[in-house]
């Protein structure tokens, strides 16, 4: 893919983990006019490659398994938000990327993909397509920017509300923020404004209706329940791939 883009007169960020691949890349491509290589983690290294490149028209990838959904939340949350990108994930992450309200792979992380982006799953990839295979099946996404993004989508603490929404599957709305640490009469209000049952759990609730319950509950003067300041004001970058309770 690396190749290709240049071949294509691209200007390419690549990030690479590998020692033995960075250096395969760097002597493959480090010559090529329009190309930077950023080794190590890409959660240590994306915001060098911001302040040196700028943000990006378009990213791909083949991104690892277990860093995928930090990885899409980091260049979300981070502002770094191509007009259109294309991703290789394992395929259970694609379905929760793709799903849709009331289907049992919705979830927070659903929400911060939809609320921002068109995502479609294209195609499967078999383990025999990689080498070496992995244990999982693969599958190809692509993410095309909303024309006009859903309020309050990428930040921070809106994500952090929409996980507290899916702390537990089985409980309702009401429960799940009691137990974050708002007030009965807190989310009333906000329910009643929104026109958001509270006895309704997170599941049924699409990215708009999020976006409503979070205006709703986030009136001039209100403070956040401290766990959920608490990763809002954290400088680790949120994951929010989790589900809660199955």
């Amino acid at each position: 893919m690396t190749r290709e883009a240049l071949v294509a007169g691209l200007a390419v960020s690549a990030f690479e983990i590998d020692k033995g691949f960075a250096e395969f890349i760097r002597g493959a491509y480090g010559h090529l006019p329009g190309f930077e290589l950023y080794e190590g983690d890409f959660m240590k290294t994306w915001r060098t490659a911001l302040a040196t490149s700028g943000v990006p028209a378009l990213a791909f990838g083949n991104l690892p398994y277990n860093a995928a959904g930090a990885i899409i939340a980091t260049l979300i949350e981070g502002g770094v938000r191509p007009a259109r990108m294309v991703f290789t994930v394992q395929k259970e992450a694609a379905q929760r990327m793709c799903s849709v309200p009331s289907t049992k792979n919705y979830s927070a992380f659903s929400v911060l993909c939809q609320s921002t982006y068109l995502v479609k799953s294209v195609f499967d990839l078999s383990p025999g397509s990689f080498w070496p295979q992995p244990r999982v099946s693969s599958a190809v996404v692509t993410m095309e920017a909303r024309a006009t993004a859903i309020p309050f989508s990428g930040e921070k603490a809106f994500t952090g509300f929409t996980r507290a929404c899916f702390s537990s599957r089985r409980k309702t709305l009401r429960n799940n923020l009691k137990a974050a640490g708002f007030t009965e009469a807190a989310l009333m209000e906000a329910c009643t404004t929104a026109g958001i049952s509270p006895d309704a759990r997170a599941e049924t609730l699409s990215p708009e209706r999020f976006s409503s319950l979070y205006l709703a509950i986030k009136r001039p003067g209100f403070e956040w329940p401290a766990d959920i300041l608490q990763a809002i004001e954290s400088d680790d970058e949120l994951d929010p791939s989790d589900q809660g309770e199955a």
